[in-house]
């Protein structure tokens, strides 16, 4: 039995729980796109800030409709119209304001008759003001089509809370509260370093033994698409010392060093090699795939040792780093997780956590794409989610619950 998924996502935290400390720094909103608030934030004013209109139609004293006009309606006379972002006069006994949407509605008015149910249909025309024309307009309640200052929110509320990620909706939120800039989390900034003599890089010739290097594109696209800033180093080599260098160099900026490659049982695992004195532990997980990790510091920067084989280390970050990110940092955001059935059985080992890819299908349902092995890059892309069979299970019939995080 290997050490469980469990106990090394808590030393993941525990080794990642200083970045969560970090001084605050401030952003203009264009550049804070996906990074997490600092700071509680307290709404500066009201939402919407007075009274408007909901609808574009006739401001009115609901109470200038009697008894016998419920029905019927009856006639008002038409002021001055109110466009938005003016400031109206306030409404007599038995006025009617046509009124824009989005405008303040004034003072002495309390509903809104949409304009469509007005008789005639339409806004009087400038010449029919002067003339005094009448509009007949059917009765309504208090607070029809009335938009309520602070009914959004009310000034002094806490509207987002420390560790929000800052999605369009939450900026689009500070701008409408007047808001320029906000504190933030720094960003994390992740080198990522991959290791190994068969790596060739994309675009030259493949020769014979080699492929093309995935896990640097695969999990730097990763980190940047969940907010985190990445860089990507491969050394294609199995020189020790080669991945010694890059990863003193990549050391000197970066708050977290992630490997992929060189951390299983071969006679030429790099990674190993290159970190045998170093402050790493080197653990097998109870975890197919992504078994082979290691844990620690090098340079005194926090290191995480990935698989080399791209399903595992992608993997590696989905199940074991980014639910820590999102829990001491906010960023990036936590995946959705449900409780769905399978739609075909599957076998699983005895004594893992199986983590196999799926799509969720248009009946609800988990259906697996590819095998469990930790090479089928091509299946991956096909997902859309991850289906997790605890270490304790070897088997589950079509139909069974799992649990499912959504990509």
């Amino acid at each position: 039995m290997g050490t469980s998924v469990d106990d090394h996502r808590r030393s993941i935290r525990d080794l990642l729980a200083p970045l969560a400390q970090r001084a605050p720094v401030v952003r203009h909103l264009d550049g804070a796109l996906g990074l997490a608030l600092a700071a509680d934030l307290a709404a500066p004013v009201s939402l919407p800030p007075f009274d408007n209109s909901q609808m574009d139609g006739f401001a009115v004293r609901s109470s200038d409709f009697g008894p016998g006009e419920l029905a019927m309606g009856r006639a008002f006379v038409p002021v001055r119209p109110i466009p938005a972002g003016t400031v109206p006069a306030p409404l007599a006994p038995g006025q009617a304001a046509p009124i824009m949407t989005g405008a303040m509605l004034p003072d002495g008015a309390d509903a809104v008759v949409p304009v469509e149910r007005a008789q005639p249909p339409r806004f009087p025309e400038p010449a029919e003001l002067m003339d005094h024309a009448r509009v007949v307009l059917p009765a309504v309640d208090p607070g029809t089509y009335v938009r309520r200052a602070g009914s959004d929110v009310a000034a002094g509320r806490i509207v987002l809370a420390a560790g929000t990620r800052l999605g369009p909706a939450q900026l689009g939120l500070a701008a409408a509260l007047g808001l320029t800039e906000l504190p933030v989390r720094p960003p994390l900034r992740v080198a990522v370093v991959s290791t190994g003599a068969e790596l060739a890089a994309a675009g030259e010739p493949l020769s014979p033994g080699q492929i093309y290097d995935s896990n640097g594109a695969l999990l730097v696209g990763s980190l940047r698409d969940g907010g985190v800033e990445a860089t990507a180093t491969a050394v294609r080599s199995d020189d020790p010392d080669a991945l010694r260098a890059a990863l003193a160099q990549a050391a000197r900026s970066a708050d977290l060093l992630v490997t992929t490659g060189g951390v299983s049982k071969g006679a030429f695992e790099a990674t190993k090699l290159a970190l045998a004195d170093a402050d790493v532990e080197f653990v097998h997980l109870s975890m197919q795939p992504g078994g082979p990790q290691g844990i620690g510091r090098v340079a005194g920067v926090p290191f995480l040792g990935f698989p080399g084989n791209p399903v595992s280390c992608w993997v590696s970050w989905e199940i074991l780093l980014r639910p820590v990110l999102a829990e001491l940092l906010g960023v990036p955001a936590a995946r959705r997780r449900l409780r769905l059935p399978l739609a075909a059985p599957l076998d699983s080992p005895s004594g893992k956590l199986q983590v196999r890819r799926a799509r969720v299908d248009e009946d609800g349902r988990a259906s697996l794409v590819g095998g469990p092995g930790s090479h089928l890059l091509g299946a991956l892309a096909a997902s859309d989610a991850l289906v997790l069979v605890p270490e304790d299970v070897t088997g589950l019939p079509a139909g069974a619950d799992v649990e499912v995080w959504l990509l």
